[in-house]
């Protein structure tokens, strides 16, 4: 039987309700600080969410909703919004405004407890990812993680398989001994081409998502008096995600020939 070697996690909508409460409202914010007439309302960033990736963001929603807005230099102004929402998402952070999803802390514990390989591919930026894992998860948290791999570590970001590929060489890990969870279609793209095995768990922005490749759709990974909904594929009974879960989600060992 095979073991399982490393828990790979997404960050923003896995760990955490970080793009409607987080990031949303932190580029908003840099909006109304710059004095630009720009909002992004819930059912907007949804949209705005198919590009991976926050100047990307930025750039794709001047092309798409605001073509005659004009600035002296487009692509510094994008760096400098950039810059000052990752500071007014900081602020979001240290105010606890964005909540870990359930089952996460119970999931990361248990794996640091059986030696379980920890690691976190992410298409944001790390100095936005460290406070928030300090935060959630207390101020050692970012060591338990082998590698935190975030986007602009890699040439192509999500849902390119970059990312990914870059944990499994790092890390030298075996793509069928490790499992990824990840929230949306992008993540699930990039991490089924790196040839890993995923469970999603949806949000509000991803319900809607083709999640075909997913070994495992849930609601949410769960607690013992909080059980999961399994949307696609099979739970083997459980009513929330463990590593014994994680385990009969890798696929079959290959049969050695006789």
């Amino acid at each position: 039987m095979k073991t399982l070697e490393a828990l790979i996690f997404d960050v923003d909508g896995t760990l955490a309700e970080t793009e409607r409460d987080g990031h949303r409202v932190a580029f908003n914010q840099a909006f109304q600080e710059f004095g630009l007439l720009w909002h992004w309302p819930v059912g907007l960033y949804g949209q705005l969410l198919r590009v991976a990736g926050g100047k990307e963001r930025i750039r794709h929603y001047i092309q798409r909703y605001q073509p005659k807005f004009e600035a002296e230099d487009i692509d510094e102004l994008v760096v400098a919004l950039h810059e000052a929402k990752a500071k007014h998402f900081q602020a979001l952070v240290e105010n606890h405004v964005i909540p870990l999803r359930p089952g996460v802390r119970r999931l990361i514990v248990a794996a640091q407890r059986q030696g379980v390989r920890l690691a976190i591919a992410t298409t944001s930026a790390k100095d936005s990812v460290i406070p928030l894992l300090e935060h959630l998860l207390g101020p050692d948290s970012p060591s338990w993680f082998e590698m935190i791999a975030a986007g602009d570590m890699v040439p192509t970001k999500k849902p390119a398989p970059d990312i990914y590929e870059l944990i499994i060489n790092a890390m030298a890990l075996n793509p069928n001994n490790c499992l990824v969870i990840e929230d949306s279609q992008q993540g699930l793209e990039a991490a089924t081409a790196a040839g890993l095995t995923t469970v999603v768990t949806i949000n509000d922005y991803t319900r809607y998502h083709v999640l075909d490749s997913a070994r495992l759709v849930v609601n949410h990974l769960g607690e013992p008096n909080l059980p999961f909904k399994v949307l696609r594929g099979k739970a083997n009974n459980a009513y929330y995600f463990s590593l014994d879960l994680a385990q009969t989600l890798l696929p079959p060992q290959a049969s050695t020939p006789g």
